[in-house]
This record gives structure tokens, C-alpha cells and sequence, in this order.
């Protein structure tokens, strides 16, 4: 197949861009007022949230319980979290990645590694001194006792799991 000039474009290309789904769901996470909204599909809803013991800032190590900030995506849904039910985020992104090793957090080697999966479509490693597995997920958004987390009750997070599907993006602002 040929684009308008001339270009050859790949079946799978196209095949990929006809599965985009039309919903485009956005959350947005406010980390300064502790609320979380959800917008999709003619669907508005804002929930109150917890976050990491040390919310303030950009997410720069593991173990600094900092919830990150920038845009993510929601990676996978898993039914059986060990906290009610959990949203995977795509941390760490680009910009976690070039501050984590401007700030000597990690080495140029898994720097380039981080980057060269998130540009393959694939999940970088979670196990690197930035920290990872960074979820939306319930028990409770009474207080900021997550190590990076963004938490809900279980009620609302049984709700917005309903709403959400892996690839709706997510910004997380200061």
C-alpha cells in the first residue's frame, strides 16, 4: 500500500492504527488538591486519592515514596492486586529516564535500555534504582501512605476500573 506521496506503508502499520480506539480516555491526576479525574466516553468522574508518604516532586528513586509526575498510559488491569484491584502505569517514561540519570540515579547503559524498550512499544524494567511498578489501585484514600502510589477506596476504584482500559492516558501534575 502507498500514502498520498508515494510511500510505502505497512499493512501492519495500518492494521495498528484501524485498533486505535476511539475512546481516548484521560485521567488526570492532581497531586496538590488529592483528586483524580476520569474523562471518557461522555463519562466525568473525580475521585479523592492518597498518594506516596512523600508526594511532593518528581518521582526520582526507589524507596523516595514519591508518586511521579508527567504523562503515562495505563499499562494492564489486574483483577487480583493485593490492593483491591490496580491500574499499572507506564513509569518510568522518557523524562523520569533522562533526570534519573542526569541525577547519577542510574547508569547511561540502563538508561538506554529504559529508552530503547518504551520506543519498541515494550515495558521498560521495573527493577532499576528509579523504582517502578507504579499503580492506581484501592484501600484507601484517607491519607498519603502509598511508596508511589496513587490510591483510591475500593469503592471508587471498583469504578473507575470499570471505566478504564490499558492505553488511556494518564498525567500525573504536580
Amino acid at each position: 500500500m502507498f500514502n498520498r506521496t508515494g510511500r510505502a506503508v505497512s499493512v501492519a502499520l495500518l492494521l495498528c492504527a484501524l485498533t486505535v480506539p476511539a475512546w481516548g480516555a484521560q485521567i488526570t491526576v492532581f497531586k496538590s488538591k488529592r483528586v483524580l479525574e476520569y474523562k471518557g466516553d461522555g463519562v466525568t468522574r473525580t475521585y479523592r486519592i492518597g498518594l506516596g508518604g512523600s508526594p511532593v516532586g518528581h518521582k526520582l528513586r526507589q524507596g523516595d515514596r514519591k508518586t511521579p509526575e508527567g504523562s503515562y498510559v495505563i499499562t494492564h488491569k489486574n483483577p487480583q492486586s493485593q490492593y483491591y484491584l490496580s491500574l499499572g502505569i507506564s513509569y518510568p517514561n522518557l523524562d523520569d529516564t533522562a533526570r534519573a540519570r542526569k541525577a547519577g540515579v542510574i547508569s547511561g547503559a540502563q538508561q538506554a535500555a529504559i529508552e530503547t524498550a518504551i520506543r519498541r512499544g515494550r515495558a521498560p524494567s521495573q527493577h532499576t534504582p528509579m523504582g517502578g511498578d507504579v499503580f492506581i489501585h484501592g484501600k484507601g484514600a484517607g491519607s498519603d501512605w502509598t511508596l508511589g502510589c496513587v490510591a483510591l477506596d475500593d469503592k471508587q476504584m471498583r469504578e473507575l476500573y470499570d471505566l478504564v482500559r490499558p492505553g488511556d492516558k494518564v498525567s500525573i501534575l504536580p
